[in-house]
């Protein structure tokens, strides 16, 4: 990606954030409306929607750091070799919560294969958060991004998560390998394209 000027990156940047905070707004939100639409140029229609980006055609490593809702620090750079699984959520998102058993058992599945799953919260506190994770069992840590937007800013102008909820995964080298948009439709899918990353070469 190139950089074509500091004012057109941070309207991106900030457009890229909105998108990200409106995804499951009511019908009468104009930004809701404008996400429906299609009006940005990474947007991708309908629930559920998978996006695979072939090995050759990846781009740089996604590096973010964040602050999960236990207080511990996270970092993308710290799990190079293996593959992160991003969800983007908020506990009062329907299809969050229709989905959080089956990212859940996903995470418990791939616990001994190199692969880390990751929450990223983008409205939500520290205490909502983790009412979320216990109401829900939830044992893998949440990024609480809603302060700074700081993970979905690092993948802005991307294939980015331009609804809630969106799963992401990262290869080993922290590229990103594939997107589900929307809310996940049973485990397999998710399954499957992590299946796939975890059988790459680091």
């Amino acid at each position: 990606m190139r950089r074509v000027s500091f004012a057109v990156g941070v309207v991106a940047a900030a457009s890229a954030l909105a998108l990200v905070l409106t995804g499951c707004t009511s019908q009468s939100d104009p930004l809701a409306e404008q996400y429906r639409a299609g009006g940005t140029e990474n947007y991708i229609s309908g629930a559920g929607t998978v996006t695979e980006v072939p090995e050759a055609d990846r781009d740089d490593p996604v590096e973010f750091t964040g602050t999960t809702d236990e207080g511990d620090d996270f970092s993308r750079a710290d799990h190079d070799g293996e593959v992160v699984v991003l969800n983007f959520w908020y506990a009062s998102c329907p299809p969050c919560r229709k989905e959080a058993p089956d990212l859940q058992q996903l995470s418990t599945d791939f616990a001994d294969d190199g692969v880390q799953f990751v929450g990223v919260n983008v409205r939500d506190q520290a205490d909502t958060a983790r009412a979320f994770a216990e109401k829900f069992d939830i044992t893998y840590p949440s990024i609480v991004d809603t302060n700074d937007g700081a993970v979905q800013l690092a993948l802005a102008g991307t294939i980015a998560p331009n609804a809630v909820p969106t799963t992401i995964v990262l290869d080993k080298q922290g590229r990103i390998a594939a997107r589900v948009l929307g809310g996940l439709d049973g485990p397999s899918t998710l399954k499957t394209l992590i299946s796939d990353a975890v059988a790459e070469q680091a």
